[in-house]
């Protein structure tokens, strides 16, 4: 299958923008390496993991079979989201879309509601000391 050269209005904007947004992510965590605790949270890995799954999601319509190929991304993040302890991720119908249909378009809208409080103060990454 070949893909047009333009997508329909807004498409192309807010995967560059999704694009950015992981490259400026991965750029903020990596400081941090694998092994060192701290640079994640509990609700940052689930917004991460629900950018991807979402992402994979509206990446499904691309074409005949796109929901085959990305089942294994869905199948990956839940096994993720069980040893992270998070909560699972909205049930999908055969077909790849949400079994119980978003009360409004934005899927962030309809998430749990975080309470918010004081800021914690900044957290710094592992300072990289050469022996």
């Amino acid at each position: 299958m070949e893909l047009p050269t333009i997508a329909a209005p807004g498409v192309g904007e807010r995967a560059d923008a999704v694009a950015d947004a992981a490259c400026h992510l991965y750029d903020t965590i990596a400081p941090w390496g694998s092994g060192v605790p701290g640079g994640w949270s509990r609700a940052a890995a689930e917004d991460a993991a629900e950018a991807i799954e979402t992402t994979a999601l509206a990446l499904a319509s691309v074409g005949p079979g796109a929901e085959v190929v990305l089942a294994p991304v869905h199948a990956a993040l839940a096994d993720l989201r069980r040893r992270l302890g998070l909560a699972p991720a909205d049930a999908l119908s055969g077909d790849g879309i949400a079994a119980t249909p978003r009360t409004v378009g934005n899927p962030r809208r309809t998430r749990w509601a975080r309470v918010l409080t004081a800021a914690p103060s900044p957290r710094q990454p592992p300072s990289r000391t050469t022996s």
